[in-house]
């Protein structure tokens, strides 16, 4: 099973139970093709040309490697993981919900948590999407050799120009909020959405924000008072492909998400070709590291959004250094060999 270069490397990632269908990755989907989008776990397989699937027998008939996602009560993936190890897959796990509120979420059940490191020490390695992840880990295996743990963050098919989704600066305009969970207290949606109204009333730029909470949700905003015609609400679930085209339209994406999370929002950026501002996420520290929003303040924050809205040179070149390290490290491509390598460690095999 194991590869001769990081061009023939496949990897078969397996959701157990989870509600996809199996997706063949023959080719790079273009947007609109396929079950699912090549984002996320999915392209994982995508960046592969592997294959994604939900059921562990299809899995250990792929005979490639296997990333084994970890999601609700862990069982079945325990049962997959005991599957595959039977027929000899080597085998990586990940946690599919990798934020840190969601890590304590999912490990406050006793018998939970006891799956989950029986798991962790029992795959031949682990792949984090955060480095947050990475150190949960990394400690749960510390008698392990260490290089069977990585952070490789989530790819997006930067490379491929069929998902630039870029417009001309005179066809942008305004501020996405990237957040819409008002329950979550490290989203901080609440006080994104107040910054986001204060850039509006200084600029004069326009906010779009998605809502989907009916007319609760447009209580919420309603009371926060944003200037008259400014608000443009996004109240219905639309594909991918359009949703990108949405928010390719404005001038930056800006949150202030403390959760550290792999960091879609920013990944959606990219494919934009739109500066991210504000976040912690995986991929905004990586592509956005000098908008982001680790170790500043919301003040900070403000200030570089503000200044980004008012000069589209500016926004450029945030997009310029963004796209360069997002081929270097976020890319199909860059994330395909870190694959390759890194299970050609897990099997003993010469790193490619």
């Amino acid at each position: 099973m194991a590869a001769d270069s990081p061009e023939n490397f496949r990897l078969t990632v397996l959701n157990p139970g989870g509600r996809d269908p199996e997706q063949q990755f023959h080719r790079v989907p273009a947007p609109g093709e396929g079950a699912h989008p090549p984002i996320n776990f999915h392209a994982f397989a995508a960046c592969t040309l592997g294959t994604f699937h939900r059921d562990a027998r299809s899995a250990i008939a792929e005979n490639t490697p296997v990333l084994l996602l970890l999601r609700s009560d862990f069982r079945a993936s325990e049962r997959a993981l005991v599957d595959l190890k039977k027929q000899g897959r080597t085998v990586a796990v990940s946690l599919k919900e990798a934020g840190l509120h969601q890590i304590a979420q999912q490990l406050r059940n006793a018998a939970r948590l006891s799956r989950f490191m029986k798991i962790v020490r029992g795959a031949d390695g682990c792949i984090a999407t955060t480095l947050e992840a990475a150190e949960v880990y990394q400690r749960l295996r510390s008698k392990r050799d260490p290089t069977t743990v990585t952070f490789i963050p989530t790819p997006y098919p930067i490379e491929d120009q069929r998902w630039n989704f870029s417009l001309p600066a005179s066809e942008q305009s305004g501020i996405f909020v990237g957040t819409r969970e008002w329950d979550v207290p490290s989203r901080n949606h609440f006080a994104a959405l107040l910054l986001a109204r204060q850039l509006c009333e200084d600029t004069g730029e326009p906010v779009s924000v998605a809502n989907l909470d009916g007319y609760k949700g447009r209580q919420f905003l309603a009371e926060l008072r944003f200037p008259e015609g400014k608000l443009r609400l996004i109240e219905k679930w639309i594909s991918y492909p359009d949703y990108l085209r949405n928010v390719a339209r404005h001038q930056i994406v800006l949150q202030l998400d403390r959760s550290h999370v792999p960091g879609q929002v920013a990944g959606d950026a990219l494919l934009c070709r739109i500066p991210c501002v504000g976040g912690d996420g995986a991929i905004e520290r990586i592509a956005f590291s000098k908008t982001c929003g680790e170790g500043r303040t919301i003040t900070e924050v403000a200030s570089m959004a503000l200044d980004l809205l008012k000069s589209s040179e500016l926004r450029a070149a945030v997009v310029a250094e963004s796209q360069e390290r997002a081929l270097e490290r976020l890319s199909f491509g860059a994330v395909r060999s870190q694959l390759g390598k890194f299970f050609a460690q897990l099997q003993g095999a010469t790193a490619f």
